[in-house]
This record gives C-alpha cells, structure tokens and sequence, in this order.
C-alpha cells in the first residue's frame, strides 16, 4: 500500500467518514461489503471511494468487494492510528472538561496525557482520571513526556501564546478550538481550527434553501 502525496484535501477529509463507518459495520457483524453499498451507506457514489481509495493503493477485489476489517484497518494505517500519537489538553474550563470527559481519544490513536490551567480550583486535579497541571509547568512537562498535538481550549486572548509555547515545545500539530486563528509562520506544524459556528451556519445555509424551495413550490401550486 503506497500513499500519494498528492493526495487532495477532499479525501483526506472523507477518510474519517469511512474508518467511523466501517467501524460501525464492524461491530454489526457484517464481514464483507461492495463499494456501491457502502457508497449508499455514507451519501457517496461507488466511483468516489474506489477513486479515494486508489489514492493510497490497492484495496478490496472485483466482484467481492472489500473486508470491512481488513479497509478498516488500512484506513487507520493510512490515518496514523497506530502510531501511538500524544496529546495535551489547554484549557481545562467548560470546553477542554467536556472534550476530556467525553471524546474518545484512544479510539483515534492518541493517548492524552494532561491538561493545563491557571484556575486555583482546577490545577491539581483530575478530569476523567487526567491530571492537570498549571500552564507555568507546560515546558517542563513537554521536555519529559513529549506531545504530538495540543488542543487550544483557552481564550481567545491567549491562544496565539499558548500556541506559540506549545510550538517551540516541538508539538506538530495543533487543535485549534479557540475560534482564533493562529498562525506560525515557518514552524514546521500543523494546525487543524474547528468552529463550531461555521457548521451551524452551514446547516442554517440548507436550511434556508430548503425553505425557499418549498416557498416558490408554494407559489407555483397557487
């Protein structure tokens, strides 16, 4: 199996759609399936994930599909899942408690192994078994327990800084929940920003469109 490095943006982001899918059908038993039902399944033609798997090789057989443990499996390869990714947590208020306390981060291949606050209340506590400790001990703590990515939870105010500690700790990459767009010019990092409110106001944009189209069907009927 041999990655593409050309890969587009595109498909790498539909990767995580067929590795939770086929998730999914894993733990419902089912053994093999074709590309035009697993197409069906997720909302995309068979011809787009033949075409996004051939990006990285060769996968499934003609006429028998693919063995939804094996793809599974070459997926999260494909992914990184395996690779025994760490991460770090700053922030520990609504946002960064609720992430820990809920997202799955073993089953993405990353082990989390702190947080970071300057609350009193917070520090020297446990989230979920996680412990955390103050921002001031961040180097420190990266210098013996090194992380793959840090996740940005802090406000908005201190998220250039805190990315830029973060950085110069030697993380490779970042995930941004801060609704600030950091940027590191020449570092050698990846930063992945998530906003909420970009995919509300998309679900407002369809929304809207499906509303306006029962509007002019309303019109036309009378």
């Amino acid at each position: 199996m041999k990655r593409n490095v050309k890969v587009s943006t595109a498909v790498i982001r539909r990767l995580p759609r067929y590795y939770r899918h086929l998730s999914e059908l894993q733990r419902k038993g089912i053994v093999r399936i074709s590309s035009s039902a697993l197409g069906k399944s997720i909302g995309l033609t068979a011809s787009q994930i033949r075409q996004d798997l051939f990006c990285f090789g060769g996968f499934g057989q003609q006429g028998y599909g693919y063995k939804v443990d094996v793809l599974k499996e070459q997926i999260g390869e494909i992914l990184g899942i395996s690779r025994g990714h760490t991460i770090v947590v700053l922030g520990a208020g609504n946002l960064g408690r609720a992430l820990i306390e809920n997202f799955k981060f073993s089953n993405n291949g990353f082990q989390l192994l702190a947080a970071f606050d300057v609350q009193e209340r917070t520090v020297g506590t446990q989230i979920a078994g996680v412990p955390v400790y103050h921002a001031d001990t961040l180097e420190s703590f990266l210098a013996e327990h090194p992380a793959s990515v840090g996740l940005l939870t802090v406000p908005k105010s201190a998220a250039q800084e805190m990315g830029e500690r973060l950085v110069a700790a030697g993380v490779q990459g970042i995930w941004n929940f801060t609704n600030y767009e950091v940027s590191f010019p020449g570092a050698d990092v990846v930063v992945e920003s998530v906003h909420f409110s970009d995919s509300l106001l998309a679900l407002s944009y369809m929304i809207s469109q499906r509303e306006d189209g029962e509007d002019e069907e309303g019109k036309e009927q009378t």
